[in-house]
């Protein structure tokens, strides 16, 4: 397989690593990407990294909440410029407080009706392509609810009041204060925004990553020529290391670096007056996931919108 520069670009930018050992590991990969990534990792030239994704998109992401239920929507324009019109804004703001009445799925929340227009929300962004010029599409949403407690909504350097490029929901269930509840929420939170945790409980850990995260500690642990014996030793602390790192739970508290979430949870739970839970997040970051292609995102946007 032929390695392009491209290739090699897209593996730096993935990894950190150098022009070189990106085009090398390539080479010994065939071409795959994240085989490439795994062999600049066991080699020590990459660190992990938690695929943020590279934005291939504009917009904002909104959030919205009530007593026991929020959502956080993000919708996409072509241009930073259109995300900071203030009709564009209106209608990101409008839609996020739509799809607090639905189940906070993509399909539901576009098809809703969108306030005072008598159409749906995919109908009236569509409308607002030609007054504001520009494409522009509903591409995600999520909810999160509790029968008692609290959902906190965190927006990361708000441009208003709910819209920004980064919004987050943590879901605490408790029959305890919600109030309070919802205060540790949003510092929990603000904690998610920082660390990116990729699951709340080593149990929800991708399979997949898990065991090919031990397959390369176990690559690096051999690596140094200990025994057999050593090496299973050596996984078995850097997979609760690797619990620390991406589980919520397990995380040190950015708050209270001395605590982990877990322990911070506990503590709160004075302030909050019962028992409490986390029982969910949502991190959504503007584009993330979205890979850059050859086309133009103008191109992508047309077709999506073209297709609903």
């Amino acid at each position: 397989m032929t390695i392009t520069a491209s290739m090699v670009k897209d593996l730096r930018d993935m990894t950190g690593a150098g022009m070189m050992d990106c085009k090398q590991a390539l080479n010994e990969t065939a071409g795959d990407m994240e085989a490439a990534a795994d062999w600049l990792r066991k080699k020590g030239i990459a660190k992990a990294d938690k695929k943020a994704g590279r934005t291939a998109a504009e917009g904002l992401i909104g959030a919205a909440s009530d007593a026991t239920s929020a959502v956080v929507v993000e919708v996409n324009s072509e241009t930073d410029f259109v995300a900071r019109n203030d009709a564009f804004q209106d209608i990101v703001r409008n839609v996020a407080k739509v799809a607090l009445t639905t189940d906070g799925s993509v399909e539901a929340v576009g098809a809703a009706a969108y306030p005072g227009s008598g159409k749906s929300v995919v109908e009236t962004i569509k409308d607002a392509v030609g007054t504001i010029g520009e494409n522009m599409a509903l591409r995600r949403s999520a909810k999160l609810a509790v029968p008692a407690g609290a959902v906190a909504t965190y927006v990361h350097n708000a441009v208003a009041d709910n819209l920004g490029k980064l919004g987050v929901l943590v879901a605490i269930e408790t029959t305890g204060s919600a109030d309070a509840a919802r205060a540790f929420a949003r510092q929990v939170a603000m904690h998610v925004a920082a660390a990116n945790p990729l699951a709340l409980n080593a149990e929800d850990i991708d399979a997949r990553l898990l065991e090919r995260e031990k397959a390369i500690f176990a690559d690096q642990a051999r690596a140094s020529g200990k025994p057999d014996a050593i090496v299973e030793k050596m996984v078995e602390g850097r997979v609760r290391k690797f619990y620390e790192e991406v589980v919520l739970l397990k995380q040190a508290f950015v708050i209270n670096p001395d605590l982990t979430v877990e322990a911070a949870l506990k503590a709160a739970e004075k302030e909050i007056g019962a028992p409490a839970k986390i029982t969910g997040f949502v991190r959504m970051a503007l584009g993330e996931g979205v890979e850059k292609e050859d086309k133009d995102f103008a191109a992508e946007v047309a077709a999506a919108a073209g297709k609903s």
